[in-house]
């Protein structure tokens, strides 16, 4: 996906509010029909859903002042969803809400629907609205067919064009890297680089802070209320994109430098599951799985692995991380004592170290071996191919 920062005036940001909304109302109903599905009764399909919409905007002149096709490919995203949830690809749609699910998306754009207007600036036609500019922070793709407007909780507009980039080539001498993912250190290499998110500073900490302690004290419907949400809102998508700015030039130059790239396979959604539990079965010290839950979210490791991928087709491997952090890199020993503290570990069979624990337990992930827990050995995972282990990297 091209993203760029859509500029709308006040008129068109009206206009576009109102597109996100019917856009979001259709989807709603439709997960609304869905969930009233029952066994032997029949959902209703995309065609009757176009049948109903058609009637719907014949009654309600709010919703036929908005664009059809709009509305129309939210029904076609639905039927998408619903169709890679039965593969068993994609979890169910669920709801969207109002201030958070904000976007619509446009098919079947033509080529003169996208202009450069200058070095820094283009425009694109949107239905209902017209030309609309857009700040040309990278160049457009080609023969782009589709887009997607979106607004996120800071109240900024974003266009992102559906196209989908070329991988990046490697060095071509064989290079293998193994990659670490943590919490203290973000991402650390077999090569001894330890990588860290960047975050907000801890004057912006503090603010946050101080603005969560407002917000608690305003209250609900004022608009105190409204501009200390928007505040933290432009704090934390601050942060975000600090995050995502990292995680692009990190990946960039890790498929640049690397032929192989070896990363340890980790379940990111089921590892920041909550641990609430039940009303009958509640769960135990859930405010520090919490805090650990914002730790891995904040440290970008499902980016980091996913624009790998994307940028490193074919070479990404996925190493089992068990025991990985309490393998020696040099002699293959194995003890929890291995490792002294977070940061340092020390075998005590050969006496290697100390060194950083992240960085050997990289070394690991390197060599495409880890130890299961009936200490068997176990290889590494590519998504194209058979690979290949290097015993030199061990």
């Amino acid at each position: 996906m091209a993203r760029y920062r859509l500029l709308p005036t006040t008129e068109q940001a009206a206009v576009l509010t109102e597109q996100c909304r019917h856009a979001r109302y259709v989807w709603n109903l439709a997960v609304e029909q869905q969930q009233y599905w029952r066994p032997g009764r029949r959902a209703p399909g995309y065609n009757e859903q176009c049948l109903q919409l058609t009637s719907a905007r014949a009654e309600y002149d709010w919703l036929a002042a908005g664009s059809q096709t709009v509305q129309q490919q939210a029904l076609r995203d639905f039927a998408q969803a619903m169709r890679n949830f039965f593969g068993g690809t994609a979890r169910r749609p669920t709801w969207r809400k109002a201030g958070v699910h904000e976007g619509f998306r446009q098919v079947g754009i033509k080529a003169q629907h996208v202009e450069r207007l200058n070095r820094r600036f283009g425009r694109v036609w949107v239905p209902k609205i017209g030309w609309v500019r857009f700040r040309l922070s990278r160049p457009l793709p080609k023969d782009v067919k589709s887009y997607r407007v979106t607004r996120d909780r800071a109240g900024r507009w974003h266009i992102a064009f559906a196209h989908i980039p070329h991988p990046l080539a490697g060095p071509g001498e064989g290079s293998i890297v193994g990659i670490d993912r943590g919490v203290v250190v973000s991402a650390a290499l077999s090569t001894g680089e330890l990588l860290h998110a960047p975050g907000l500073s801890p004057g912006e900490t503090r603010r946050v802070k101080v603005l969560q302690q407002r917000l608690a004290r305003a209250k609900r419907g004022s608009n105190r209320r409204i501009r200390t949400k928007r505040a933290i809102a432009k704090l934390r998508a601050r942060e975000t994109d600090r995050r995502k700015d990292w995680a692009e030039k990190t990946t960039t130059d890790i498929a640049r430098r690397f032929d192989t790239i070896r990363i340890e396979a980790l379940d990111v959604r089921a590892m920041t599951r909550s641990a609430r539990g039940t009303v009958e079965q509640p769960g135990v010290r859930v405010a520090q799985k919490r805090g650990l839950n914002r730790s891995i979210s904040r440290s970008g490791w499902g980016l980091l692995a996913g624009r790998l991928q994307h940028k490193a087709f074919g070479r990404v491997e996925q190493v089992p991380a068990a025991y990985t952090s309490q393998q020696c890199s040099v002699c293959g020993h194995i003890a929890p004592e291995n490792r002294k503290s977070q940061a340092v570990f020390e075998c005590e069979a050969c006496n290697a170290g100390p060194c950083n624990a992240d960085v050997n337990a990289a070394r690991n992930i390197a060599a495409g071996r880890a130890v299961t827990a009936r200490g068997d050995l176990g290889t590494s995972r590519s998504m194209n191919r058979e690979p290949q282990i290097n015993p030199s990297a061990a």
